[in-house]
């Protein structure tokens, strides 16, 4: 049985990191340049490039070392949005709401098109359209409903549901095959569709249609949700056009062409393909450590810097590489001199699989599908990741880790009255922590309120900077910086869960 030690807690430390994150800031100002500043920053574009070489040359600033753009392995075409307009122009004129999909082609100037209903219910029912794509935007028939949710768009934990989460039970052994069986389960039932979308594609392509329209159920009172329109890599062609427009417009569209009304639309798409350097970057940076025997040992923080290209990626994730600037910043700022060297990762490509972050722990610590231990895996402490908007922090996931909760319960204490001490031995998944713990490095996401993330601003039109909460930004980064300061501090490394099995590449986390 091991007996959880008490922690050497510096308290002038964490003092000096209130009062500098509290109320000395610099956060907001961070993420303007982070978004307003650059623009979306989907992987490898000019708005990407933007961002990341502002938050490069703001790390060197600050006095931090080795502050790079740091590639990854390669990741493919980028892509940027230079126009874009749809509208009805029959039976009556109106002004769409609409964003296209990254990485599709454009219309090669405007177009005025019969908008063409599919209805289509599977491959073999296709035929039935052949020689009847040309020049035409095409719409998929459906039967979704609108209907009311009655509930707030934002909300923040009540101490009932951070009791619950607080509560949870261990999470089950990995059984891999069960994994990879309902892998298999759910590629089977989308299969059909799948391949529907990609022959109607291939049939409008060939017959030169101009669009197809999209939407997603959520995408509604004027909120697009937009993510990609197809493959990326160097020698895939461009995608067809494909416009997300919003619930409403779409059901509209369908209702008149129901009703045997045609319908008539005008549009214009121009985008750009950047394929000059495929190359995937993070930016990285260090504060080095001081102390003899630990200055080899690492600490890290991190956040992903890329985003969808509907808005400019504030809530996901600006404002987790904002705190991480911010905390950065923070531990500068005081004068503070961490034992251990602290280092920051922006990655990029995160939207699209976790690439970069797993891309630095593949050449720095470990390749999950052999697990061939890399030096600095032995001298690595711990990573810490935010990725769930502008909510302030709650409490961590310990992700498995139960060794670390009396560690972290005294850590939480100087910040028990910002609202943060709940501590989950749940996991929790979708960003970059899990490339760390995918090779047995302890790595670890915040607990964050919801408040709109998932109902208004993850991957949509609406992830801007006037989403973003200021004090809760601050509180974060203080909590942070905190934590962080702390693994470089303390006597020994975090502890490990057991070292995971070899995961053939294509098993996922």
């Amino acid at each position: 049985m091991v007996i959880a030690q008490d922690e050497n807690i510096d308290t002038a430390a964490m003092r000096k990191i209130r009062t500098e994150g509290l109320e000395h800031s610099q956060v907001m100002d961070i993420i303007f340049n982070l978004t307003d500043a650059s623009g979306p920053r989907l992987t490898g574009s000019p708005g990407f490039f933007r961002a990341a070489n502002y938050a490069k040359q703001t790390l060197a600033g600050w006095g931090l070392k080795n502050a790079m753009l740091d590639p990854w392995g390669g990741f493919g075409k980028s892509w940027e949005l230079q126009k874009s307009y749809l509208a009805i122009t029959a039976p009556y004129y109106k002004p769409l709401n609409a964003f296209p999909k990254a990485w599709v082609g454009g219309t090669n100037g405007p177009k005025s098109a019969d908008v063409l209903l599919i209805t289509a219910k599977d491959s073999a029912g296709l035929d039935a359209y052949r020689g009847k794509l040309a020049g035409k935007i095409l719409i998929i028939d459906r039967n979704d409903v609108y209907s009311q949710s009655f509930k707030p768009d934002a909300t923040r934990y009540t101490d009932a549901q951070l009791d619950s989460i607080g509560n949870a039970k261990p999470p089950a052994p990995l059984d891999t095959a069960a994994m990879q069986r309902r892998r298999e389960q759910f590629a089977n039932q989308n299969r059909g569709a799948a391949r529907m979308a990609t022959l109607l594609r291939e049939l409008a392509i060939s017959e030169g249609a101009v669009a197809i329209l999209s939407d997603a159920l959520r995408g509604h009172d004027g909120t697009l949700f937009v993510q990609g329109g197809g493959a990326y890599k160097t020698t895939d062609p461009e995608n067809f056009t494909d416009v997300v427009i919003q619930m409403e417009d779409y059901n509209t569209i369908l209702r008149l062409l129901r009703a045997n009304i045609p319908v008539k639309m005008e549009t214009e798409v121009k985008t750009k393909f950047y394929s000059k350097d495929t190359t995937g970057y993070n930016v990285i940076a260090e504060i080095p450590g001081t102390d003899p025997t630990l200055k080899d040992e690492v600490v890290m923080l991190g956040a992903h810097l890329d985003s969808w290209q509907g808005a400019t990626g504030a809530t996901d994730n600006g404002a987790g590489s904002a705190v991480m600037l911010e905390a950065i910043r923070i531990l500068k700022a005081t004068g503070l001199q961490p034992k251990r060297t602290i280092r920051i990762g922006l990655w990029s490509g995160e939207e699209e699989g976790l690439l970069g972050s797993r891309g630095y722990v593949k050449k720095t610590f470990a390749d999950p599908a052999t697990m061939q231990l890399l030096p600095a895996h032995a001298k690595f402490s711990s990573y810490f990741n935010v990725d769930n908007g502008t909510g302030k922090i709650r409490g961590i996931y310990l992700q498995g880790n139960e060794a670390c909760r009396h560690i972290f319960e005294q850590w939480f204490v100087p910040f028990n009255d910002l609202g943060a001490k709940t501590i989950t031995i749940s996991n929790t998944g979708g960003t970059d922590h899990q490339s760390f713990d995918a090779v047995g490095l302890p790595g670890f996401q915040f607990i964050q309120d919801p408040i709109e993330y998932d109902t208004r601003t993850h991957h949509s039109t609406m992830d801007s900077y006037d989403h973003l909460i200021g004090d809760d930004l601050k509180q974060m980064a203080t909590i942070v910086a905190a934590f962080v300061y702390d693994a470089a501090q303390r006597a020994d490394k975090l502890p490990r869960k057991e070292l995971p099995q070899p995961r053939p590449a294509g098993r996922g986390f």
